[in-house]
């Protein structure tokens, strides 16, 4: 679900690191992954759920807008199905860029 909500940088966030922008293309080449959180739907035992997993490795667990929309939405859609949903938590806080 949403695999196309990618972190932007509107704020145009400066760092003496490397540019935001800069470090999140630089951990979705190392994870393969596009944003911290993961969503969908599939099936456990044959029973229709929702599922969101973080995974830690993408920028420390730390959570920014997009995560915060992914769930949201991920909430809404199990919410209005009336879906089981399970989500595996691995934050390390939020992002303040």
């Amino acid at each position: 679900m949403d695999e196309d909500m990618v972190s932007i940088d509107p704020i145009e966030f400066h760092s003496e690191e490397e540019p935001y922008e800069d470090r999140i293309d630089s951990y979705q080449r190392e994870t393969g992954l596009s944003e911290f959180v993961q969503t969908g739907i599939g099936q456990l035992n044959g029973i229709p759920i929702a599922i969101g997993v973080m995974d830690f490795q993408f920028m420390g667990g730390r959570m920014g807008s997009v995560v915060g929309e992914k769930l949201t939405r991920l909430v809404e859609y199990a919410t209005n199905r009336s879906l089981p949903l399970i989500i595996v938590c691995a934050s390390g806080g939020a992002r303040m860029q």
